[in-house]
């Protein structure tokens, strides 16, 4: 993270910028699409921080495969969508406690640093992902989670304002990120992708004289 205060209230820029909250873009491969139920597969999170010309870019990168809680749900169509083996035995994966743990601790030293107080999410249709993570860490008595509980920043609502796009491939078209389809339902290229537009579209807003306002 780019470190040290900009101004008197020892906020960082991009703390000015997000209210205090740090975002993470964050995708998700699941088994299913309900969060109580099914089994997360892999998880990425891409921390963002402003350079010193004040715009937004790609920080650093986590990203894991997870093993399924026990008794976890699995669709057979989900697995087909995403081309993942939960059971390969060359795939290497942790348990999804150990996952999210190291994950809430690597946002908050991104958060202390950053002079922030809480996260926010950044997803692609945040909705599905943000409550996959809740669940997880409801599941798992995780009491820090950084992000916040309900609110986030949707990369497609903001591509159909910029893009008139939703899909995040086409919207990545349209803001001229390169988008590889064969690499894509993984989570880490998702994410860094959804990354990559969402910093492209702040930036944007602010070349055009929308901030500071």
């Amino acid at each position: 993270m780019d470190g040290g205060p900009d101004s008197d209230n020892g906020f960082s820029m991009i703390a000015n910028r997000f209210r205090t909250y740090l975002p993470v873009v964050v995708d998700l491969e699941t088994g299913g699409f309900n969060s109580a139920t099914d089994a997360v597969l892999e998880i990425a999170a891409v921390l963002l921080a402003m350079n010193g010309a004040g715009k937004l870019e790609i920080d650093q990168t986590y990203f894991h495969r997870v093993k399924p809680f026990p008794g976890a749900n699995i669709e057979e169509a989900a697995l087909k969508f995403t081309g993942i083996d939960p059971y390969h035995p060359l795939r290497i994966a942790r348990e999804e406690k150990e996952v999210f743990q190291d994950l809430f601790g690597i946002i908050r030293n991104g958060m202390k640093s950053a002079y922030c107080k809480r996260a926010i999410l950044v997803a692609h249709n945040a909705h599905f992902d943000h409550g996959f993570i809740n669940a997880a860490a409801a599941r798992h008595k995780l009491n820090r989670n950084p992000f916040h509980p309900f609110s986030s920043f949707d990369t497609a609502t903001l591509s159909g304002l910029a893009f008139g796009q939703t899909v995040l491939s086409r919207a990545c078209e349209a803001a001229n990120i390169d988008f590889n389809s064969d690499l894509a339902h993984s989570a880490r290229y998702d994410a860094e992708r959804t990354a990559e537009l969402f910093c492209h579209i702040v930036n944007k807003w602010q070349d055009l004289g929308g901030w500071p306002l």
